[in-house]
């Protein structure tokens, strides 16, 4: 008898909201890490209240990897009252390969893992990207203008961020969850190419990418199609951030333009590339996001999208073979891509 999960259908699929809309700070300008629980428990009920079971523990709200064990008992409790799931950390521009902030942020990274160990998380995302620059904070989309390049072609570099997402990624498996690391511009992981290499570079099977293909979509810029960023990366996918946008080009005269739109009504077609993500074995968490306006009901109506319109109905169809571990991990130890 087989003793493989049964595959996720479009009932029982989990997927969490990002916390984008919600601020860092309260309304006295503290710290959401330093709020009381009844804080966080009606940040956490608003979520489900918009009808998600699950909530992504964004930090730029609030930093796991930063709360005391009796803090981070007070978390769980609060999502546990509002009736929100925390499955997974999203830990954002805290870059290991960071000039001069690196050793911080990979501190902060390994705290992070053993926070979502405490909270009962199955994965925790990193990235490489960077603080937003202070021109990028005056834009009304910071993606507008550049900000921080990692050096393409340093071997230093690269090897430094293999080095450092390696060890995080045994840590992970040392307690017990996937890492995912998220697709973002002008990183070693802002093109497909680059982003598979660096998984296979690392070589655990716990550690896959986020292919948050909204985040390359969205340049002002020529940029890669979505249908081969989606081929590329989903073999190595374990989690993923969904998110769209309207873009138009007019390639002769150098325009370029992208505004945040519901998943349905984007560039991305997100119903071809959930069969591509089925075919090659993708069961990871989904993330709905959205940037701009009421964010968090424009996410919900992205997960009523997916269940009504994209994800499968019955548990019957035929579930290609990942790359890369697609639930939480079964042995202590992380294992080389490709391994049982």
């Amino acid at each position: 008898m087989s003793t493989e999960p049964t595959p996720y259908t479009a009932e029982n699929w989990p997927i969490s909201a990002a916390l984008l809309q919600f601020s860092g700070t309260d309304p006295q300008g503290r710290s959401v890490n330093d709020a009381d629980p009844d804080f966080w428990q009606a940040a956490f009920a608003e979520v489900a209240e918009a009808g998600f079971a699950n909530t992504d523990l964004t930090d730029s709200w609030v930093r796991p990897g930063d709360l005391s064990e009796d803090r981070l008992a007070e978390l769980k409790l609060a999502a546990d009252n509002a009736g929100t799931g925390l499955p997974v950390i999203s830990a954002i521009r805290r870059s290991v390969i960071d000039a001069k902030n690196w050793e911080d942020n990979l501190a902060y990274s390994h705290r992070t893992l053993d926070a979502a160990a405490r909270l009962g998380c199955e994965v925790v995302s990193f990235g490489l990207h960077q603080a937003l620059t202070a021109e990028q904070r005056k834009q009304l989309w910071f993606w507008t203008v550049e900000g921080h390049k990692d050096p393409i072609g340093d071997k230093e570099v690269w090897g430094a961020a293999v080095s450092r997402l390696k060890e995080l990624g045994r840590h992970a498996a040392e307690v017990g969850v996937l890492m995912s690391l998220e697709l973002y511009e002008d990183t070693y992981l802002g093109s497909a190419d680059s982003a598979v290499n660096l998984v296979q570079d690392i070589d655990l099977s716990n550690v896959g990418l986020n292919p948050d293909i909204g985040n390359l979509i969205r340049l002002h810029r020529p940029i890669e199609s979505w249908q081969d960023l989606v081929a590329k990366t989903l073999p190595y996918a374990n989690y993923w951030h969904v998110k769209n946008y309207a873009r138009d080009e007019d390639v002769a005269r150098g325009y370029y333009v992208a505004v945040p739109a519901p998943m349905e009504s984007g560039l991305i077609n997100y119903r071809e590339a959930f069969r591509t993500a089925i075919s090659v074995g993708f069961q990871g968490i989904i993330c709905t996001e959205h940037y701009g306006g009421d964010g968090l009901s424009v996410s919900a109506v992205n997960q009523d999208y997916l269940r009504s319109r994209v994800l499968p109905k019955t548990a019957d169809y035929v579930l290609g073979t990942s790359l890369v571990a697609q639930r939480r991990p079964r042995s202590s130890e992380a294992s080389p891509l490709g391994s049982s």
